[in-house]
């Protein structure tokens, strides 16, 4: 079963990591997402669920400015032509639409199908924000805790330099 944000936010609580959400119109992109009021302070993320030709799965957690380019992380993580994930398997697995993707959708991928890819310009903000698990809310917690939540969820993490 998917987890639901009040899902989310019981794991939290119970790790006793302390968060604050910040309710707003539906965003999809960095783009709409820089529109909306942000209100929390930190470092604003975008999160890229990619695939390879050999259907290895991966989260990459970067900050919103982040230039990614695709052909360089292959060759860092050692991939095969990495590509999108499509829709279908980014809910089949992480248990969130486009637009939603975030680590804290890790909650979902109880086999620990997804590898964990961590920006390291990211690893230096005191703060980070995530939707979570949809994308009219947008969390805030620290550095430490998401990596806490995420050795929680079972998941390896793996920090690359852009």
């Amino acid at each position: 079963m998917t987890a639901t944000p009040e899902d989310l936010f019981r794991r939290l609580d119970q790790l006793g990591i302390t968060y604050k959400t910040h309710h707003h119109q539906a965003v999809f992109t960095v783009e709409e997402a820089q529109t909306v009021s942000r209100t929390l302070e930190g470092g604003h993320s975008k999160n890229l669920f990619l695939k390879d030709k050999k259907d290895e799965l991966y989260l990459l957690v970067c900050l919103e400015d982040t230039k990614v380019d695709l052909k360089e992380l292959r060759k860092k993580i050692g991939a095969k032509n990495l590509s999108f994930g499509k829709a279908e398997l980014l809910q089949e697995v992480l248990g969130v639409t486009p637009g939603s993707v975030t680590p804290f959708s890790l909650i979902n991928d109880v086999d620990c199908r997804v590898s964990v890819l961590l920006d390291a310009a990211m690893m230096k903000e005191d703060f980070l924000n995530f939707h979570p698990l949809i994308n009219t809310q947008t969390t805030q917690i620290s550095m430490d805790d998401l990596k806490l939540f995420i050795k929680n969820t079972g998941h390896q993490m793996t920090v690359v330099e852009f």
